[in-house]
């Protein structure tokens, strides 16, 4: 009989099979949890139906006992592994190292029910020997790990399914609310109200281009001894100098007429080298990378976003390139560490290490992976020689540099700021010019593996100064040799405007939730998609930007059931399930003054239920801004409400408008589009009736008849970049005859027509409905354009390659490109290709692979 190893994914079980002797050991996959709390009331069993508790999944009256059912997508899974258990003497549960790892273990035992020795393997690498250690090193699944697990997973349900319904009936349909995502929620909002209420200031100083061989910038810190304004010194509430700031004495606020006449007279002057200060530093390199420090120089440097950063790297990890991915400890063991220092004295030289073994402390909150994310085993290879590519390779070559700094050498820097004077008539004008150079880059060598000239790439990272000794003075020309002095070019007046605060990135918010201790960073993805989901966030280009609908929730939750979005609440609330998981505090107490106590969330949900008024709490004001228009959120959306021609009106608002981007110009302006009223613009000449001009939720349209006419007036959107006062009767008569006919298919003599759709303008030809581009006018493109869209979409229709046909099913499988990237086809089941994997050169078991990993139920008769 065989040892029966069970992993979470195809991926994992195919990479240690090539550890594993197959005459000994069966691996195979779970498919990540195979049970877990009802999704949906179909999934509660009959007999708990009409329990109160059902809903919830959690027995909040007996010890919040969960409640506990396998999928029906996972039934096939769990009678796979039954059969596959009654052939082995042994199970060994070989699941991820942390809390959730170790849950789907304790899962899989309960629901097997296995009568053979149970043992758990753990390792953080798939590397044959670690593979092998593991085996030799098992040990039994640690209820504590279960238990904060299990305690997590209640809470969340807790709250998610407890609040939401209020959310629901207080604001608008399909709202949630999470133990973390509300809390993330809060951050983003509480950033753009003082986006909101930020008052903008300005200030001016002036840039010199000065030269002395090479050319080099100065800029002017001081008037007449006194520090010129900085954006620091101002108020973000009122535009004007901080309290603790006084004009005159502590800063100068120079206008700009003082600037730009300062900047006209002295070039002219002369100009003196008054003191020269340089000082050495050194930069030690960053910690390896965790979950989270991962997630977010991946954001900034590769602009992935967190989930995407977290799917690549468990690919990396299943493949056996990284270490497990999902870790809060900084720890290096003692085999990476002696792989990474020589790997340095290999590639750049004994003179490149660190003096002496550098590891770095982990947060006392640092989980059950006991390493950093590292590329795996000894031998630290690089991308190019894993053969790694695309944006894989690039996620392994940022880990790759980071793991080899950790061991090298700090480096040395020199700053050199050179300060000059210039005579302004009564008053004397400082500026100041600042260089660097590296003496020696240490670990910096390490970042710029991979460049063409590495040199060269170390080389950009200085500002490079010519010599400036005290006592130079600026001269008219410049010796061919730049020695006798420097030369002033010319003097720019520079005006600034105080900037409002950044909006979060996924990566500023990670770094966020972590320093406060909010959630755990293998959740963070998780938070950020469902926030991006549930309509309270919207990425515009790496900014996450809150909605209205998020600053209404937030009402909520602030009035109602403020602790848990408090930041500190949070955080303490991860204390006691890291507390929970080390086996010093019993869940069920915690759980019970949550739920039931004087101010628990059910009491807190049974208030807001009576208590709160939804129109109240959905209300976003802000009157210093705004006047007297209000926002507030509603069934179907936000809308803004405020006074037009004496009465109160109301409008929609677009749903890109942000917050804070909003001003009372804006709302004015939207308020009077929706209540202009209907203009008629003639009668049409065929059909004898009045053609309008109106503004509905949706934007203006032009109309056919009135609209209490016998019958449904037609109605055509205004086409993109047509505002309404570019609309008189002729514009409007083209925009209501709209379908227009183009001409005629030359394949299929069917005709071919132009037209404006609920998702805008199109050509339609017989079934197939392709959008106009950004360029395009509907109503003026022509047969040939329409063609070439419409042969363009009935392309994206077929497969772009048949691979063959499914060994079992004899069904094709297919491979097609998406539009969020290729995937392979087969029989309703689809599955993404990775991100090394490309259309022409995926085989049939790599399309298999993938199809078994989704679920297909034929793959997974063909593979046993």
């Amino acid at each position: 009989m065989k040892r029966l190893v069970v992993v979470e994914s195809p991926t994992k079980a195919q990479t240690i099979r090539a550890f594993l002797p197959s005459d000994g050991f069966q691996i195979e996959a779970s498919m990540g949890h195979i049970r877990d709390l009802p999704a949906s009331a179909d999934e509660i069993p009959a007999e708990y139906e009409d329990e109160d508790w059902a809903r919830l999944g959690v027995k909040v009256d007996d010890g919040f006992e969960p409640l506990y059912v396998v999928p029906s997508e996972k039934r096939d899974v769990v009678k796979e592994l039954r059969q596959a258990l009654r052939r082995a003497d042994s199970l060994y549960i070989a699941t991820d190292e942390d809390r959730e790892g170790e849950s789907i273990g304790w899962h899989l035992t309960k629901v097997l029910e296995p009568d053979v020795p149970v043992r758990r393997m753990v390792f953080h690498e798939i590397t044959e020997e670690a593979i092998q250690r593991a085996l030799d090193e098992t040990r039994d699944i640690d209820e504590h790990l279960v238990e904060a697990q299990q305690t997590r997973r209640i809470l969340d349900r807790l709250v998610g399914y407890s609040i939401s319904p209020l959310l629901w009936r207080k604001i608008k349909p399909k709202l949630s609310a999470g133990r973390v995502q509300s809390v993330a929620v809060r951050l983003l909002v509480t950033r753009e109200q003082e986006r909101i209420t930020f008052v903008p200031a300005t200030y001016w100083d002036l840039k010199a281009q000065l030269r002395k061989g090479i050319g080099f910038e100065a800029e002017m810190t001081h008037l007449g001894g006194v520090r010129l304004a900085a954006g620091k010194d101002f108020d973000e509430d009122t535009g004007r100098l901080k309290d603790e700031v006084t004009e005159g004495e502590d800063v100068r606020l120079l206008d700009e007429e003082t600037a730009t006449a300062l900047a006209e007279r002295l070039p002219d002057q002369s100009w003196e080298i008054v003191d020269r200060k340089e000082r050495t530093r050194t930069k030690s390199p960053g910690a390896p990378f965790i979950t989270s420090t991962l997630q977010q120089e991946a954001n900034r440097k590769l602009n992935l976003s967190s989930s995407r950063t977290m799917s690549i790297a468990q690919s990396l990890y299943e493949n056996g390139h990284i270490t497990y991915m999902r870790t809060d400890s900084t720890n290096l063991s003692d085999e990476a560490v002696k792989g990474a220092r020589g790997s340095v004295a290999q590639r750049y030289g004994e003179e490149y290490l660190s003096d002496s073994v550098r590891q770095y402390s982990s947060s006392d909150s640092a989980q059950e992976a006991h390493e950093a994310i590292r590329p795996a085993g000894s031998e630290m290879k690089t991308k190019e020689e894993l053969g790694l590519d695309g944006i894989q390779g690039a996620l392994y070559d940022l880990i790759w540099k980071r793991t080899l700094a950790t061991q090298m050498a700090e480096a040395r820097l020199r700053y050199i700021n050179v300060y000059f004077e210039a005579d302004a008539g009564e008053e004397a004008a400082r500026f100041r010019t600042s260089g660097k150079r590296i003496d020696f880059p240490g670990f910096f060598r390490a970042h710029v593996e991979g460049s063409d000239d590495p040199e060269a790439a170390l080389k950009e990272q200085e500002r490079p100064l010519p010599p400036l000794e005290v006592g130079e003075t600026s001269v008219g020309e410049p010796s061919e040799n730049g020695e006798q002095g420097f030369q002033v070019h010319s003097i720019e007046p520079l005006g600034h405007e105080t900037k409002p605060p950044s909006r979060y990135t996924e990566a500023t918010l990670v770094e966020m939730l972590e320093e406060e201790g909010i959630g755990r960073p293998s959740t963070y993805a998780s938070i950020i998609g469902t926030i991006q989901n549930r309509g309270y966030v919207r990425k515009n280009g790496n900014s996450l930007v809150p909605t209205f609908t998020a600053f209404a929730t937030n009402n909520l939750m602030e009035a109602q059931f403020d602790p848990l979005v408090d930041v500190n609440f949070t955080a303490e609330m991860e204390e006691v399930l890291d507390d929970i998981a080390r086996g010093r505090k019993d869940p069920d107490p915690y759980l019970q003054d949550f739920y039931y106590g004087d101010d628990g969330v059910e009491a807190r949900v049974e208030e807001g239920l009576d208590k709160i008024d939804g129109r109240d709490i959905s209300e976003i004001a802000f009157p210093d801004q705004w006047g007297d228009h209000v926002v507030r959120v509603g069934k179907y959306g936000p809308y803004v409400e405020g006074p037009m021609n004496g009465t109160t009106v109301t409008a929609s608002l677009p749903d890109d408008l942000a917050p804070g981007d909003t001003t009372r110009e804006t709302l004015e302006s939207i308020l009077e589009e929706a209540n202009r009223g209907d203009q008629v613009l003639g009668i049409h000449p065929e059909a004898d009736l009045p053609v309008l001009l109106k503004s509905g939720p949706y934007g203006p349209y032009v109309q056919l008849g009135d609209d209490d006419q016998e019958g449904k007036p037609k109605r055509v959107s205004l086409p993109p970049e047509v505002e309404p006062d570019d609309v008189d009767f002729d514009l409007g008569l083209r925009i209501i005859d709209l379908p227009r006919e183009l001409g005629t298919h030359p394949d299929t003599g069917n005709s071919i027509t132009a037209d404006i759709g609920r998702y805008g303008p199109y050509v339609k030809h017989q079934d197939t409905f392709a959008s106009l581009k950004e360029d395009d006018d509907v109503l003026a493109v022509d047969l040939d354009r329409a063609l070439e869209l419409i042969r363009r979409k009935e392309n994206r229709n077929k497969p772009e390659r048949v691979v063959g046909k499914h060994p079992e099913s004899e069904k094709p499988i297919e491979v097609w490109n998406g539009r969020y990237g290729p995937y392979v086809k087969h029989d309703g089941t689809n599955a993404s290709l990775k991100d090394d994997q490309s259309i022409d050169a995926l085989t049939m078991d790599e399309a298999l692979d993938l199809l078994a990993e989704k679920g297909d139920k034929a793959t997974k008769k063909a593979r046993g």
